[in-house]
C-alpha cells in the first residue's frame, strides 16, 4: 500500500519518516524503533500518534513509500 510520507532530511535525504498519510489520515511518528536497509529499501518500525506501530519501506530509486506491516499498539 503506498503511502506519502515526509522525512527528516539530515546528511542525506529521506533519513527517516516523521510523518505519514495513510487513507486520508496523517500520523505524527512519536519514535523510530527500529530501522535497517535492504538490498533496494530502507525500512523503519515506528510507532505513530495512535499508539500502533508501523514497517514502513522506502524504495530510494523511485522515491516511493509503502506500509508492509501494521500492528495495533497497546492502548492506555
Amino acid at each position: 500500500m503506498k503511502l506519502k510520507v515526509q522525512s527528516y532530511s539530515g546528511h542525506k535525504a529521506d533519513q527517516r519518516p516523521t510523518r505519514f498519510t495513510l487513507h486520508g489520515h496523517t500520523f505524527e511518528v512519536k519514535e523510530q524503533i527500529d530501522s535497517w536497509l535492504g538490498p533496494d529499501h530502507a525500512y523503519f518500525k515506528v510507532r505513530a500518534d495512535d499508539s500502533n506501530i508501523y514497517i514502513l519501506k522506502h524504495s530510494p530509486q523511485d522515491d516511493e513509500w509503502s506500509l508492509e506491516m501494521f500492528r495495533q499498539g497497546d492502548r492506555e
